[in-house]
């Protein structure tokens, strides 16, 4: 396992702190750390141009827009800063940090008296939707006395409401109260949008920070100035509430909690705090007839539409996370290793939590939905050329969910609101699934129609659910045959990488086609439909062979456009062939393409095409799941290097320059795409 360090840029606060240290990162330093990250609205990171050092620095929506979230720690009367950006106290020095699939560990040391460890959890239960229901995370803070004498220590943290509206100009309400073992402050904008959004954050919803009653627990809403004044000068808080409420930005109205730790000495104290959202209603989607309806949060089923119930349910929940994600935390570990080794590792592990962060639960138990939102590319919502790259988490972790996906899709399609005989790029813009009765979405044709059948196969195929093939069998069929009109001599036309613009008889969309009738072939004979695909999908893949590998080249590859000598990119597409069993595609061209691959490797990565010289990361990894293990391990290596040095510094984008390891030069800035489920492409595939 790599260890990295890099020099935290901290200035010490006196004598008392000394200088700062260097943090130890482990695995890696990452471009940025989650924080809390579990839906579209609840996605706060450290950015990585503070080093990932936490103090002093303010966590950022995945938009790079502050989130005003202040931590501060006091030794024997001193007080100190440990999160946020809030001129006073001082920071505390930075030891390490250490991430997991559901964990960022940042262990400080106050004063060379106090060792504070603050653990950020954001579960992630792929097979327990009424947990995953809940737009919450844990905050827990533990201090020990590092060096064997007794201190007092007070821990202290707020929340502004800039959680509560992208737009700072906007009303925001407040209250106290306390609920069974449970002190809570809530906040809320006063006009509330339903499914509208201000700068990409929910303009409807409630939002609680919450913490367990003990001894010593004060709290305060107030003046962001005088409420963090009041905890450095007194330790303690007034439990008071200002009474005007007003925007955001009008002396920014924060709300905190501290606790009074009392004295330390040989034992650990800990603090477990929670903060999250709680909306209703969450999509508003047109299932029928073109008819936009309400579609409530999956956690309204489980806890009886109670805000309350929820908060203190996941609050009293925390023993069971904890030993859950350690459970998960290992498995991932563990599999990825045997699978590729540590640095695959690291890879899968900064994965996680940034996939399930774009997913919002809905519905009822009967008939669950997640909804995906493309975050930072275009907000769509259920594009299905991203939930195609993030597919392989789904069939690794539970295949089950790869339906809750898919449902919307063919709800929406099945109800004759969409007029194309191909399949619909996505539903519309997130928080809206609105659908496109014109037919005028992002015209993907092709690509989508394979993506559709592929995914389907492949839920089946992990589920044994047959059944659900033979539901959708008309649509499936209409959008093979499109397929058999266009997969060969693919039009001119855009693929899932759009960003690279249109391009006619595409190699790697064509045999995405290709194999997505010979899907078509399986669906049909497991619902015992008579199979008018098999045969065309052979004769397919022989003309493409012909049309696509340019053997006069050294080494032989295939090219980006039949005929196109010059040119090749990266075959990512016969991935699926491995991923659904076919073993349809030759696997001399699963070799050809491994061995070319080393040819034209970069410092990081290979590149997508010869029009760039930009990488995507998803599709890194889906070559590398089946390639030679020379090449597989190149693929990693690469990718797990460019984790660590890269100066993107945002939550991981999987689009970068395979030279320079930065954001592509006149290309887009993609953050926080759930994509990176593709991390996950080697685990996905069937056992041997």
């Amino acid at each position: 396992m790599r260890f990295i360090k890099t020099i935290a840029m901290l200035a010490a606060m006196g004598s008392d702190i000394g200088i700062g240290a260097a943090s130890v990162f482990r695995p890696t330093k990452p471009p940025a750390v989650p924080l809390a990250v579990r839906s579209p609205y609840l996605n706060a990171w450290l950015q990585g141009e503070s080093g990932c050092v936490l103090p002093g620095e303010w966590p950022r929506f995945w938009t790079g827009d502050i989130q005003g979230w202040q931590g501060y720690v006091a030794v024997d009367g001193v007080a100190y800063n440990w999160m946020g950006g809030a001129p006073g106290p001082g920071p505390v020095n930075q030891l390490s940090l250490e991430y997991t699939s559901t964990k960022s560990i940042f262990t400080f040391d106050v004063a060379q008296k106090i060792t504070l460890t603050v653990t950020f959890l954001s579960p992630v239960y792929p097979d327990d939707i009424q947990r995953q229901s809940l737009q919450f995370s844990y905050v827990t803070v533990t201090a020990k006395s590092s060096d064997g004498a007794s201190h007092k220590v007070q821990v202290y943290m707020d929340v502004s409401g800039e959680w509560a509206s992208g737009d700072n100009s906007e009303k925001v309400q407040w209250e106290f109260g306390t609920e069974s073992n449970l002190y809570y402050l809530k906040f809320w904008r006063e006009n509330q949008h339903e499914f509208k959004e201000a700068n990409e954050i929910a303009s409807w919803g409630n939002w609680y920070l919450s913490t367990g009653f003990h001894e010593g627990l004060t709290w305060q809403i107030g003046q962001d100035t005088t409420v963090r004044n009041q905890f450095a000068g007194n330790l303690t808080l007034s439990n008071s509430q200002e009474s005007e409420f007003r925007p955001v930005s009008e002396n920014w109205p924060v709300f905190a909690f501290s606790h009074d730790l009392g004295n330390i000495k040989d034992d650990e104290v800990e603090r477990i705090f929670t903060l999250g959202l709680i909306q209703d209603n969450v999509i508003h989607f047109a299932r029928q007839n073109n008819t936009l309806e309400p579609v409530q949060g999956l956690w309204m089923s489980f806890y009886n539409n109670s805000d309350m119930e929820a908060v203190v349910s996941f609050y009293n929940d925390y023993r069971h996370a904890v030993e859950t994600m350690s459970l998960l935390d290992q498995r991932i570990e563990k599999d990825s290793v045997e699978v590729a080794g540590q640095n695959y590792s690291l890879i899968t592990t900064l994965a996680l939590r940034q996939t399930f962060g774009a997913f919002q639960y809905a519905g009822t138990p009967e008939n669950p939905y997640i909804f995906l939102k493309e975050i930072s590319s275009n907000s769509d919502i259920q594009t299905v050329d991203v939930i195609f790259p993030a597919f392989p988490i789904f069939v690794y972790l539970n295949a089950t969910l790869s339906r809750y996906l898919l449902d919307p899709l063919f709800e929406h399609q099945e109800s004759g609101s969409y007029p194309n005989k191909y399949a619909e790029h996505d539903l519309g813009t997130f928080p809206v699934a609105k659908g496109y009765p014109s037919g005028d979405d992002e015209a993907m044709p092709l690509e989508e129609c394979g993506n559709m059948i592929i995914m389907s196969l492949a839920y089946a195929q992990r589920t044994g659910d047959t059944g659900y093939l033979t539901a959708h069998y008309p649509i499936l069929a209409q959008w093979a045959q499109y397929l058999i009109e266009d997969s060969l001599v693919p039009a001119n036309q855009l693929s899932t990488d759009d960003f690279a613009g249109t391009l006619a008889n595409q190699t790697n969309l064509a045999i995405k086609g290709i194999i997505g009738l010979k899907a078509m072939s399986q669906i049909a004979q497991l619902t015992n439909n008579t199979d008018d695909f098999k045969d065309k999908a052979e004769d397919y893949l022989m003309t493409w062979k012909a049309y696509a590998i340019n053997y006069d080249a050294s080494p032989p590859h295939t090219t980006l456009s039949y005929g196109d000598k010059d040119s090749h990119g990266i075959l990512y597409n016969i991935y699926a062939d491995r991923l659904l069993g076919l073993q349809f595609v030759d696997q001399s061209v699963f070799d050809m393409q491994s061995d070319f691959y080393l040819t034209v490797a970069n410092e990081y990565a290979v590149p997508l095409d010869t029009r760039h010289t930009w990488a995507k990361s998803d599709w890194e990894m889906f070559a590398a799941a089946v390639a030679k293990n020379e090449t597989k391990e190149m693929f990693i290596d690469k990718l797990a290097e460019w984790v660590g040095k890269t100066t993107t510094n945002r939550a991981m984008t999987d689009l970068f320059d395979s030279i320079t390891g930065d954001y592509p030069s006149g290309g887009p800035t993609f953050v926080a795409r759930p994509v990176m489920g593709g991390m996950f492409a080697l685990l996905a595939l069937p056992k041997e």
